[in-house]
């Protein structure tokens, strides 16, 4: 616990019977934190209040995967917005200094933070201001902007075109194949966070280090990933269904770059989208950089709606 000069008061929450401390400040996540911690992907040292008194100035929570030693997110960052003046900025800063030096391992790069907001948070003077205020706090301990994507959802009932015909799908031979894969789409890829990691390190460790993170950690059954082929058999691309702990996703969606620019997208897309769907799922979720637009055009046409955007940060 650290107490400020000024009776600031800022330490981790002691656990769940803090949750309704924690809170007071509202964001999209709140009704998760529950679940997280019960299934360990969030712990009460990974939850930070500032209070002055009883009342909450500023919060931040990290999420990790379940069992993991240190966490993998920074996705909750709230100051308290009923007070415009300086007290809540000068509460989250200390409070995001104090808990960085307590959570991230000395010498680690802090993990990424993500603010999550509605659509069109610019054209909102209200939204803006509390989402800038946030960022500005973040960015005064070294973190840059790094990326803006939109968060994607297909719902029941929405039109799904049938099968074109022009290629046929079937699953992945292992990990190996899709591996290989996703290497080769790195060539010219849209995607910054793939692209951040390509100035680090060569492509097939990319690949790996998305596969690892992301793909080998859906809970969904493996034989649901698909490779789309032509007729003759020859890879045009990927996409990988499957559930997370919250939602279905289109965990990877790809074209090989010697076959971009036929729209085998809306073909691939489709294949992901109607095997999610026949497992009566509620919604499927699915993300995109603001900048790769073809491919949030072809979540578009399949009938995805961007339903929030998030705002990406990174310390190195």
């Amino acid at each position: 616990m650290t107490l400020a000069p000024d009776d600031l008061t800022i330490r981790p929450i002691t656990g769940p019977e803090e949750l309704e401390l924690f809170r007071r400040l509202p964001y999209v996540l709140d009704e998760e934190l529950a679940g997280d911690l019960a299934g360990g992907r969030r712990r009460p040292g990974w939850l930070w209040v500032a209070l002055r008194g009883d009342r909450l100035l500023a919060r931040a929570a990290w999420w990790g995967q379940a069992r993991a030693k240190t966490p993998f997110l920074l996705d909750v960052f709230d100051l308290d917005d009923d007070d415009p003046g300086p007290g809540p900025v000068a509460a989250g800063e200390r409070l995001l200094r104090a808990a960085l030096a307590e959570v991230v391992p000395a010498g680690a790069v802090p993990p990424e933070y993500l603010r999550f907001v509605p659509p069109d948070w610019r054209d909102s003077a209200p939204d803006r201001l509390a989402v800038e205020r946030r960022l500005a706090v973040i960015g005064r301990t070294g973190a840059r902007p790094l990326v803006e994507r939109l968060r994607l959802e297909w719902r029941p009932g929405t039109p799904l075109p049938p099968p074109s015909g022009r290629l046929a799908f079937r699953p992945v031979n292992g990990d190996g194949e899709l591996l290989a894969l996703m290497t080769r789409v790195l060539d010219g890829t849209l995607d910054a966070h793939s692209r951040a990691d390509l100035t680090r390190m060569p492509a097939a460790d990319a690949a790996r280090k998305h596969f690892e993170q992301e793909l080998a950690r859906l809970r969904s059954p493996r034989e649901w990933w698909r490779i789309a082929t032509l007729p003759d058999g020859e890879p045009v691309g990927f996409v990988t269904p499957g559930r997370n702990d919250y939602n279905a996703v289109i965990g990877y969606l790809a074209v090989l770059p010697s076959h971009r620019g036929h729209g085998y997208i809306d073909d691939i897309l489709a294949e992901g989208t109607r095997l999610l769907a026949a497992q009566d799922v509620p919604r499927i979720r699915a993300a995109t950089d603001v900048g790769n637009v073809p491919m949030a055009a072809a979540f578009h046409r399949a009938g995805y709606v961007t339903f929030e955007r998030v705002v990406s940060l990174t310390w190195d």
